[in-house]
């Protein structure tokens, strides 16, 4: 989703073809990753860089009370939308995520993610031994092991629960996605304003839900939808794009910053 320049990259994608924020993934084990330890704290500044982060359809309802949810990429994916620039507004210097602001689970994950296996019919627990919070086993044992006697620790073990939920939900997501699709609900926006300093942005590259077109939807294909809670989620991306003045707020406090 482009903003403020003349490219035009896609949010919830990287110009590698590594998942967004992910630098050197590698499947994990004991054998590669028994000495690494995940340093304490939180820091958030890995997704400083991005104005827009990927979103499943479980997330909605906190989602859409802290962003503006869209529809990007080929296929249609939701993401909500962090920034007017090529910016996370959210990220604090400290690397700290914005106080009383929805979390992505995205965001959250990282630095574990799920890899694909060589025959493209399991996933696999990784990491991103680029994250500038993994350092190998520190003296004074700083920060949580990743393995614990070769088997892996409870840090791990909840990773992989986590990334086996996110999974599971991007196969309902990628059910809704398609439905939309299907149905041509998705139609190209932009969103064009002026910042404090009276510079202009245009944010591009990005599609949402056409009011009329989801009106004129028949009879069953209502019915079933919102027996799949589908027009809930439909209502909370709606709603969510009021939100793009918060945006212009947060954006016209960062210009008016020192």
């Amino acid at each position: 989703m482009a903003s403020k320049s003349k490219t035009d990259p896609q949010p919830g994608t990287a110009a590698a073809t590594f998942p967004l924020f992910y630098a050197e993934p590698q499947a994990l084990t004991a054998e590669a990753h028994g000495a690494l330890r995940l340093k304490n704290g939180q820091d958030f500044r890995f997704a400083a860089g991005t104005n827009a982060v990927p979103i499943m359809a479980a997330e909605f309802v906190e989602g859409q009370r802290a962003y503006p949810i869209v529809f990007v990429g080929e296929p249609a994916h939701p993401a909500v939308v962090l920034g007017l620039a090529e910016e996370n507004l959210y990220v604090e210097a400290d690397g700290g995520w914005a106080e009383g602001r929805y979390i992505p689970a995205y965001v959250r994950r990282y630095p574990f993610v799920f890899i694909e296996t060589a025959d493209k019919t399991q996933y696999a627990l990784g990491i991103d031994v680029a994250c500038s919070r993994l350092a190998a086993t520190p003296g004074d044992g700083e920060g949580q092991a990743l393995f614990v006697d070769g088997q892996p620790s409870p840090l791990t073990q909840e990773a992989l629960r986590f990334s086996a939920a996110l999974q599971a939900s991007q196969q309902d997501t990628r059910a809704f996605c398609d439905a939309l699709v299907e149905r041509d609900l998705l139609v190209e926006q932009q969103a064009q304003g002026a910042l404090a300093d009276g510079e202009p942005f245009n944010v591009r590259g990005f599609r949402t839900v056409d009011a009329a077109r989801l009106h004129a939807l028949p009879d069953e294909v209502v019915l079933d939808w919102r027996r799949k809670g589908w027009l809930t989620l439909i209502d909370f991306h709606l709603a969510s794009l009021s939100l793009w003045r918060d945006l212009l707020g947060r954006q016209g406090a960062a210009v008016k910053a020192p």
